[in-house]
């Protein structure tokens, strides 16, 4: 074969992978959505998760571990830290004050903590009206399979839909109940639960997972770490039909913040206060009936307030 010949060759075989889709954040065609965007009108107030293995391949390494479940509660935080890391094939489940419906455009937006817009560690997304059977969204991925990303080695946005995790941090993918239209079983217009899974991105067939047509999908693996799989930030909505006020939400208080050292926490809803520093580890645990002082040495936190029905984060930092 002449050497034209395989050139036309190979370019006709790289065809297969078209780089389809949007592009990152900030270029012209992106769908990335800002986390402080005014289209997003609410959050999930409600997480389930179960962590996934550090290694599917290696069970015994034992699982994820980074983070709170609290951190992916609330609005985005963007700083690639505040997340919960779901491990190979984790799923997080979460639901919202509210439900949400198929409005024009995008409904939801998921957020993650990739460092870079070439470094991306993916989920599939589910959607349910009971919380019983979940729908998942059509996704695809054409990231060529040649080559067995890792944690350093980077890929393409353009080659992946509706994946979330597809933008880097601060910047949400955004889905859209239209593309689950018809399927019995599900209400459009009360999606009370969103479901994460954690992809496997593993090019071998015994462990990784498969886009919707049947593609593995490869992103960064394995990663053997307490942060690995995929990072969940926030989860934010687009449309959503509220189901009253939280009350909790509107009067719960930290002041001031930033504080340098004494600190007020307010609220007219009783309830249990705990605080976190940012390793997870629970440093203040109190009931509160209408306010308390506190002091704590520099650093971030997580108050958390928990009543009957509801739950409040906040974060507080202290100079």
């Amino acid at each position: 074969m002449s050497k034209l010949m395989c050139i036309l060759f190979a370019l006709s075989a790289s065809s297969v992978f078209s780089q389809s889709f949007a592009p990152a954040a900030g270029q012209p065609g992106s769908t990335a959505i800002h986390m402080d965007s005014s289209a997003i009108v609410g959050w999930a107030s409600g997480i389930e998760v179960q962590r996934g293995f550090l290694d599917i391949s290696n069970p015994g390494l034992g699982i994820a571990s980074f983070g709170l479940d609290q951190f992916a509660l609330g609005h985005a935080w963007g700083d690639g830290i505040t997340v919960v890391s779901l491990g190979d094939g984790g799923v997080a489940t979460l639901t919202f004050p509210g439900m949400i419906y198929n409005g024009e455009g995008p409904d939801f937006v998921v957020f993650e903590n990739g460092f870079a817009d070439n470094y991306m560690e993916f989920a599939h997304v589910e959607v349910s009206s009971d919380g019983i059977n979940f729908f998942r969204f059509p996704s695809i991925s054409e990231t060529p399979l040649s080559l067995q990303l890792s944690n350093f080695s980077f890929g393409d946005c353009r080659y992946v839909h509706n994946l979330a995790g597809k933008y880097r941090q601060g910047y949400g993918t955004p889905f859209d109940l239209e593309d689950l239209a018809g399927i019995s079983g599900l209400d459009l217009n009360a999606v009370s639960h969103v479901r994460l899974i954690d992809v496997i991105g593993s090019i071998d067939s015994q462990w990784g997972s498969t886009d919707s047509q049947g593609n593995l999908i490869n992103d960064p693996y394995p990663t053997p770490f307490e942060s690995g799989g995929f990072d969940l930030d926030a989860v934010g909505v687009t449309h959503l039909q509220t189901l009253g006020v939280n009350e909790m939400e509107m009067t719960f208080e930290v002041y001031p913040n930033p504080s340098t050292g004494a600190f007020w926490i307010k609220t007219s809803v009783p309830g249990e206060l705990e605080i976190y520093n940012v390793n997870g580890v629970l440093v203040v645990e109190e009931e509160i009936s209408s306010s308390l002082q506190l002091q704590l040495p520099s650093g971030v936190y997580f108050v958390r307030l928990k009543g009957q029905e509801s739950m409040s984060v906040r974060r507080l930092v202290v100079e």
